[in-house]
């Protein structure tokens, strides 16, 4: 069962004002905008509409989830396509809550030499930390609970829902 946690509208607004954040923390700059796939497309394609400047974008996929749960080994599903040395990245997800799949990302992303590397997401769930991680700019903190909707799944349903919903047990 699906209970509705944060509205659509709800969400749009954040939204634009993430947006209002982000191009006032990089000013005139360029930004390449890097979205995680598969459930950070929604989030990245709301947001890059409100930027204001420069913006390209590019696409990472990593897989760590097997279910409702993170196996906690990260791999590579889909790579960059071009290179990001020199220049200023925005990583883009759609939700943070172990903290592993983003601090992999930071490491290997940094490795590749770009001018800076800050990172966006929709949703953040500090409550399950294993890795503390610093996330620039956030849509949202939630409590500990599974979540679908706008991006995100459950064994890859739910992504199309246009606000997220917590899964609850029973009837």
């Amino acid at each position: 069962m699906l209970r509705p946690l944060l509205e659509a509208d709800v969400i749009a607004r954040r939204i634009t004002e993430l947006a209002v954040e982000i191009r006032r923390t990089y000013g005139d700059q360029p930004i390449v905008v890097c979205g995680v796939l598969k459930g950070g497309v929604p989030f990245m394609a709301d947001l890059i509409r409100h930027l204001s400047g420069a913006v390209e974008i590019e696409f990472l996929g990593v897989s760590s989830y097997a279910g409702t749960e993170t196996t906690g080994a990260v791999r590579i599903t889909h790579d960059l396509k071009r290179d990001i040395a020199g220049q200023d990245v925005l990583l883009v997800e759609d939700i943070v809550d172990t903290g592993l799949t983003l601090d992999w990302l930071r490491r290997t992303l940094g490795a590749r030499g770009p001018r800076s590397l800050r990172i966006a997401t929709l949703l953040d769930k500090p409550e399950r930390r294993r890795v503390e991680v610093v996330v620039d700019f956030v849509g949202f903190t939630i409590p500990d609970r599974f979540v679908v909707g706008f991006g995100l799944d459950l064994n890859e349903r739910y992504r199309n829902l246009p606000y997220i919903a917590e899964v609850v047990e029973g009837p």
